[in-house]
């Protein structure tokens, strides 16, 4: 199989990309990438790949595809897949590794001998040890066991930053850069490199063809965090990809990735719904952030706003979050004291909070609890996962509300009351497939298709209820949801 594949029939110069579309923003797939996936697909679906059992449990894989320009001026697209595929990294017709094969071979082959000899140590040390777990016999083992663990940690990090040692890099300009200088000063993630966008990137430049714009999909089972759907198009991840793609787009006319968080919102928002001496409560509209952001552009939000109408203020002002795709009411202390023990209010659940959300998809059943234990993802950061391993406790308590059609797609209004506050937790818990299966309308992290520009995500917080820490009054604050 040929590495390029030609577009027949062969597209228009007007349907040429003009520039690369960033491949951090799912909505910014170009109709050649599209053109090209779908090919990619049927072929995935097709006999050609049956042995690699890609719907099995666990054997879903994300696979790319880069639309590239030939010297004759040929336009087709390359095939590229993520890490291993039926533990090959190299299959003809396929863009290869990014490292040099033969400098990695001289460390992992050894490499991987010796930590076969430390797993083979570890094991007859643990048959070893007697039934008596208080004996000094056992307590000498233990301590053999620590130190050899120890040393086979120590060791295989210093395989890792050799084998990272082989992956380079080059951009369109021709410079090349290493792996771990990419990263510098801080340690390249696990899999940095691995990708099937720098695999593309690297295979297009080799070949001298020009890179014009990629897309990345799933295909086969879900992933097993059950946040990625076979035939969805995804950005590619932040953690791994964002500083190597930096790099070896340099030279293109290429565009940024997307940043979100820096539209402009009106000044007077967010608007004050309840108000007293020692706090208030504000309607944060979607879009603006609760705190500021790590970059310098992200700094307008609730809190700067809100610090500035309010100079006095003392304390951290809000005592919880929104996403910034949220909308909906926000607690907001004006008093450090008031702030604490609204804190604790909320650490002892005894804040009343519902959100509305419109789905998308039709859930079964009526009520019901979700307690998928959920982690960021190191690897793509805002995103969140589920991880039953590593995860921390999530609950969510969900209501049918309403069930209607829309544009001839199922939708159903839900009432969310989370029982515990994790980042992003009704949005995953929400599309997690052990969830409800049916992400968030509007949803661009978790969302089955990318939204619309103009189209928000559908989650609203309508009701705060709590016991007012001051006066011990009840107070009840409620907003309906603008959609």
């Amino acid at each position: 199989m040929p590495m390029l594949s030609p577009f027949e029939p062969a597209p228009t110069p007007a349907e040429r990309p003009s520039r690369f579309p960033t491949p951090f923003d799912r909505k910014a797939v170009h109709p050649l990438a599209e053109r090209a996936a779908a090919a990619l697909m049927e072929q995935l679906a097709s006999p050609y790949a049956l042995a690699w059992r890609l719907d099995d449990p666990g054997n879903g894989k994300m696979f790319g595809v880069l639309v590239v320009a030939a010297p004759d001026g040929t336009l087709g697209y390359l095939r590229g897949f993520s890490g291993m595929i039926d533990a090959q990294w190299e299959i003809e017709g396929w863009a290869p590794p990014t490292y040099d094969r033969a400098a990695r071979d001289v460390v992992w082959i050894p490499g991987e001998t010796e930590m076969l000899a430390y797993a083979a140590q570890r094991s007859d040390l643990l048959a070893s040890m007697p039934q008596d777990s208080t004996s000094a016999e056992a307590g000498r083992i233990t301590a053999a066991m620590r130190t050899l663990d120890d040393t086979r940690t120590a060791r295989s990090r210093m395989l890792m930053a050799q084998i990272q040692e082989c992956y380079h890099f080059a951009n369109a300009r021709g410079e090349v850069r290493a792996l771990r200088e990419i990263f510098a000063p801080a340690e390249p993630p696990a899999g940095a490199g691995d990708c099937a966008a720098p695999k593309l990137l690297a295979a297009a430049y080799r070949l001298g063809f020009t890179p014009l714009a990629l897309a990345e999909f799933w295909w086969g089972a879900p992933s097993a965090t059950g946040d990625k759907r076979a035939g969805v198009f995804y950005a590619a991840c932040r953690g791994k990809c964002l500083p190597i793609l930096t790099h070896m787009l340099e030279g293109l006319p290429a565009d940024p990735p997307p940043l979100f968080g820096a539209a402009a919102i009106p000044a007077h928002e967010p608007a004050a719904v309840y108000e007293d001496e020692h706090l208030l409560v504000v309607s944060k509209p979607s879009g603006l952030l609760t705190v500021p952001g790590r970059s310098a552009s992200l700094q307008d939000c609730a809190v700067s706003r809100l610090r500035a109408r309010y100079p006095d203020a003392t304390g951290p002002l809000v005592v919880h979050r929104l996403d910034m795709d949220t909308s909906g009411l926000l607690l907001v202390a004006k008093e450090l004291e008031v702030a604490k023990a609204l804190q604790r209010l909320f650490s002892l659940r005894e804040i009343d909070k519902h959100y509305v959300a419109l789905l998308d998809g039709h859930v079964t059943g009526e009520h019901g609890h979700i307690t998928l234990p959920l982690r960021p993802d190191i690897d793509d950061r805002p995103r969140n996962i589920h991880d039953p391993v590593h995860g921390k406790p999530a609950h969510t308590e969900w209501q049918v509300l309403s069930r209607e059609m829309v544009q001839g797609q199922p939708r159903t209004r839900v009432r969310f009351t989370p029982h515990t506050g994790r980042s992003h937790q009704l949005r995953v818990h929400a599309a997690h497939p052990e969830g409800l299966d049916a992400p968030i309308v509007g949803d661009r992290l978790y969302g089955r298709t990318p939204p619309d520009d103009d189209a928000r995500l559908l989650l609203h917080a309508e009701r705060l209820a709590f016991r007012h820490p001051v006066t011990g009054a009840p107070v009840v604050v409620e907003q309906p949801a603008p959609f």
